[in-house]
């Protein structure tokens, strides 16, 4: 079992007289900046110029630039996309760190794959929710919290930990449950999830679903409903109490439908293979190094594949029928997405 903290393994206090830099004010940087000056954090943001930087002053911090803001702070916690992360670094970031100051991460990517090298002085930790910045701040709100991971890349101070530790419970992790990890786990299992199941692997699911049904001549809302919208149904289910809970909760229809028919649409020799095969080349830094270039060559394949996607009928429709539902707005409708920006 993984080592596990809690509140009563945390101390905020660890806190008191340092200066926490929130760099970017996205999904996550607005949520963590929030929660933190609630805890009673002394809390500033730095920002390149952009519509974030209005945002963050209406919201009473003060903002700086990334620079200014680094070299102010204790702390400095980099919440921008893994792709801008390196280069901010470099231009702003790391000429303003010193001897004793803290440099953390809600994500890996940069550390693993060495696009950023911190100094040997200073502290490097992850404080990583489990969740959207939206449920982070909701839940801190609320009384409660999102599941976080920690782990400590570099210990120069000797209290990494504390200080990461403190930090979580500051945005709330602690209130439901620290795991501890590593910056090399954390990256290859969040990377591996994320395009073999949650977002490569799902997407693709819905997608062959959805064309199954239209090619055999079914009404394309039907096909979105079915294969698409019921798929947080189903997934609440099994987050609130595991397959167990979902099976309970479905047909004996259902449920023999999943014993013979999920093992057709997705033979287990033959998708292991090829999940191995992904994580293969994350590992290795295969996929890192396709998508460094990617962004350094102007995201031709990505903002292609984008657009694809844009124009698929599953989201034409889809789109139509959330905003013709009354639920659009409290069930992820498009006027609820969250979106992240620096």
């Amino acid at each position: 079992m993984a080592k596990m903290y809690y509140e009563q393994d945390c101390d905020i206090n660890v806190l008191n007289g340092k200066k926490i830099a929130i760099i970017g004010y996205g999904s996550q940087g607005h949520a963590h900046a929030l929660n933190l000056r609630d805890s009673g954090c002394d809390v500033i943001i730095g920002l390149r110029q952009g519509r974030s930087w209005k945002k963050a002053e209406e919201d009473g911090f003060t903002v700086l630039s990334v620079a200014e803001a680094t070299a102010a702070a204790d702390i400095v916690m980099m919440l921008v996309n893994d792709e801008s992360a390196a280069a901010i670094y470099r231009e702003s970031v790391a000429a303003n760190l010193s001897a004793g100051k803290a440099l953390a991460f809600a994500h890996g990517f940069n550390i693993r794959y060495q696009q950023i090298v911190p100094p040997a002085d200073v502290d490097v930790f992850m404080a990583a929710p489990k969740g959207p910045g939206h449920t982070v701040r909701s839940q801190y709100v609320a009384g409660k919290g999102v599941p976080c991971l920690v782990a400590v890349e570099q210990d120069a101070s000797g209290k990494g930990l504390d200080i990461a530790l403190a930090y979580i419970a500051g945005i709330g992790g602690a209130r439901a449950g620290i795991m501890e990890t590593t910056f090399h786990d954390e990256t290859e299992t969040d990377l591996f999830g994320e395009q073999t199941v949650l977002c490569g692997g799902l997407v693709d699911l819905m997608q062959c679903g959805f064309e199954v049904l239209c090619e055999a001549g079914y009404a394309p809302e039907n096909a979105y409903f079915e294969c698409i919208h019921e798929v947080k149904l189903i997934v609440d289910l099994i987050a609130k109490g595991g397959i167990a809970a979902m099976n309970y909760s479905i047909s004996d229809t259902a449920e023999y439908g999943e014993y013979v028919s999920g093992p057709r649409v997705l033979p287990h020799d033959q998708v292991k293979a090829n999940m191995r095969a992904v994580l293969s080349d994350i590992q290795d830094g295969t996929f890192a190094g396709k998508w460094i270039a990617e962004n350094k060559n102007g995201r031709t394949f990505f903002n292609s594949k984008r657009a694809l996607l844009a124009k698929h009928q599953m989201e034409v429709v889809g789109k139509e029928l959330r905003d013709n539902m009354l639920w659009k707005d409290s069930e992820g409708g498009d006027k609820g997405l969250d979106t992240a920006s620096t």
